[in-house]
């Protein structure tokens, strides 16, 4: 199981939008996530009449690595570790190392 899901609400803890929090859209491989709004980047695009796309400069997001972000939790407002707790019926479930309260339902 890992820790961070797409939809979990996630801090940048490092880099240019440090502080800023958002959303997770996509788990991009392993060890990499695409965080809506964050990592913003300029790109120069070739127009391509095939593909009816124009060209110019676009502005699109880049991915993220896991160790510049951590969960946010709403409770504190500030960042928080992610553990694993067993379940009765023998289930992983996410919890906020900091409070003991359970990330899914």
């Amino acid at each position: 199981m890992k820790k961070i899901k797409k939809g979990d609400d996630v801090i940048v803890i490092a880099g240019r939008d440090k502080g800023k929090h958002a959303s997770v859209t996509k788990l991009v491989g392993r060890d990499r996530v695409l965080v809506q709004g964050i990592n913003k980047v300029k790109k120069h695009q070739k127009p391509n009449p095939g593909n009816n796309t124009s060209g110019g400069i676009i502005e699109i997001e880049k991915s993220l690595h896991i160790s510049n972000i951590a969960i946010y939790n709403y409770q504190t407002k500030k960042a928080d570790k992610v553990g694993f707790n067993i379940n009765s019926d023998n289930t992983r479930a996410r919890m906020f190392k900091s409070s003991g309260e359970q990330i899914d339902s």
